[in-house]
């Protein structure tokens, strides 16, 4: 368990979990890091520390550097417990009364996490720490994700420790950008429609405001997955141009089925979309997670949802996306809603009204079937999909 050296003397000390599938109902199929930096200066600073069960494993890597007693102080960026669960094993080795840097919000956390045990050090937005020859300034990121969220910026490297900001939930060998390249990019693509999407209008503030303070960054070292020290300005185009939401040429059929017949409404619905020329991805909600769904979701520029009839109302797995869709508030789409019934067909309403309230535009009426789709059910199908794709192409000229 070695550490990375990342510039001098500021190391990469943190721990991996190749064995996380499910991150609070995000799926994490590549497993993850939480990673932990140690500056060696004048005054040694940890930044971040790691989820409670591999404190020890980050307290080996910063052992091969120096012994951890030395460590000065500790500075949270993100107070969310896969970063500082590590915080009661590092105190505890440093000595409870060593500086905890952390935002305003941030010391409100922490203490209804550990108590007040801890000498907290409330840092102000654009406050600057002197380490010796290096310092860290402390940019406020409220709600990007947390309330207590911040950066740590050292000028003097010109590299930002950016928190969950720039992540990727991803454990594989690599720990740069340069060494795994353009594969990267999906994994950070999924972090930012199910973590990040709810805070695009933040999102373009804080862009906003780095490019208005003149910020250059030869790295940045966020808590989860690789670090971007090739070419980080990659990744902050890649948050300016998922922020603003522009929508594609795309549409994600998003649907459950009983008996088949939803599911041959959704293939006959993607045939019609690309006859108008739309890419369209039928997904099936129990052989897609919604987490790959949503990020397919974020640049589709349609968004067409199906459910049987069930119960007189929504099939469980339709109903467990649109609440997490929901949650995440994507914007600029067309929406439509469909499915197929037996006897009662409350569903395409159920799913339209939703549709509705998550501000989709919807130019057709949800469609239904009952029972079994045939020749001319089908053919409905069809039409229905091209006039939709139709729609969306025009609207995208």
């Amino acid at each position: 368990m070695k550490p990375i050296e990342i510039a001098p003397k500021i190391y990469w000390v943190g721990a991996v979990d190749w064995n996380i599938r499910d991150f609070h109902g995000y799926s994490t199929k590549a497993g993850t890091t939480y990673n932990a930096y140690l500056i060696v200066d004048k005054t040694v600073a940890l930044i971040d520390t790691v989820k409670a069960p591999f404190a020890d494993e980050m307290l080996e890597r910063i052992s091969h550097v120096i012994d951890p007693k030395k460590i000065d102080i500790l500075i949270s960026n993100h107070t969310e417990m896969d970063h500082s669960g590590g915080i009661p094993k590092i105190m505890h080795f440093i000595g409870q009364d060593k500086p905890l840097y952390c935002s305003k919000m941030g010391k409100k956390n922490l203490s209804m996490h550990f108590g007040d045990k801890y000498n907290f050090h409330a840092v102000e937005d654009g406050e600057t720490l002197s380490l010796g020859s290096r310092s860290l300034t402390f940019l406020e990121t409220k709600m990007l994700h947390w309330p207590d969220s911040m950066f740590s910026y050292c000028p003097e490297d010109k590299i930002l420790f950016s928190s969950d900001a720039f992540g990727q939930h991803y454990a594989g060998p690599q720990r740069f950008d340069d060494e795994i390249g353009e594969a990267i990019m999906p994994h950070a693509k999924t972090y930012f429609a199910n973590i990040l999407l709810l805070y695009t209008p933040l999102i373009e503030k804080l862009l906003a405001r780095v490019t208005q303070m003149g910020l250059e960054f030869s790295m940045i070292l966020p808590d989860h997955g690789i670090m971007w020290r090739q070419d980080p300005g990659k990744i902050v185009a890649a948050y300016a141009r998922w922020s603003r939401q522009e929508p594609k040429n795309k549409a994600v059929v998003a649907y459950d089925t009983m008996w088949n017949s939803t599911r041959i409404m959704a293939e006959s619905i993607a045939e019609g979309l690309g006859q108008a020329g739309v890419h369209a991805l039928p997904m099936h909600l129990r052989a897609n997670d919604r987490s790959e769904v949503i990020t397919q979701v974020m640049d589709a520029g349609l968004v067409v949802v199906g459910s049987p009839t069930l119960n007189n109302g929504l099939f469980p797995t339709v109903s467990d996306f649109l609440t997490y869709m929901k949650g995440l508030k994507p914007k600029n789409k067309i929406g439509a809603a469909f499915g197929s019934y037996g006897w009662s067909g409350e569903a395409p309403k159920i799913l339209s009204s939703q549709l509705d309230e998550m501000g989709f535009d919807q130019p057709e009426a949800p469609l239904k079937v009952l029972y079994v789709p045939g020749p001319e059910a089908k053919k409905q199908c069809f039409e229905w999909g091209e006039k939709l794709g139709k729609i969306l192409v025009d609207r995208l000229k």
